[in-house]
């Protein structure tokens, strides 16, 4: 609960707020608590479906975003991956450092064998981050996802990333 006003700081702006479909804005710090108790409480589940984290600065001990796994499924070994950072600390690599080590996690600790993103079509800067990572795009769906913030729909890529394609 000590980072819920450093997460409300970043998180509450339009620009960052504005491709994601469970972040309303204005965020208040209430909606951040509910989305950090449900955190901590997925993270006491015997099998976790969700491993949410929070990205710091290191050089303030800041939180200034977040990155997780969602949807772990054992079975088939596959989980989505998401992530959003405050708009001050966008273009510094923050984001990429966080990705990277989210996937290592997900297929050297999990042993995820796929990660999933579902990313707005308008969101370039996300499009370009997955692609760096080697995520392929494989598919559009039209209108699936309305942006909490905006109320606006979106049509999303699906990108997905195999560990046998991971050069990490």
């Amino acid at each position: 609960m000590k980072d819920a006003q450093d997460l409300l700081r970043n998180i509450n702006n339009l620009k960052v707020s504005r491709y994601m479909n469970v972040v309303p804005y204005p965020c208040s710090l209430e909606d951040e608590k509910t989305f950090i108790n449900r955190s901590l409480k997925a993270a006491k589940k015997r099998k976790r479906e969700d491993y949410n984290f929070v990205i710091e600065l290191k050089s303030e001990k800041r939180a200034i975003g977040g990155i997780g796994i969602v949807g772990f499924n054992r079975l088939n070994e596959t989980a989505k991956v998401g992530y959003w950072l405050g708009e001050k600390y966008w273009k510094q690599g923050i984001t990429s450092e966080a990705l990277e080590a989210l996937i290592k996690f997900a297929f050297d600790r999990l042993k995820i064998r796929r990660l999933e993103a579902t990313v707005s079509c308008q969101n370039k800067a996300s499009v370009k981050l997955l692609e760096k990572f080697g995520f392929k795009r494989e598919g559009l769906r039209r209108k699936v996802f309305r942006a909490k913030s905006t109320g606006k729909l979106h049509d999303a890529y699906i990108y997905g990333l195999l560990k046998s394609d991971c050069k990490l």
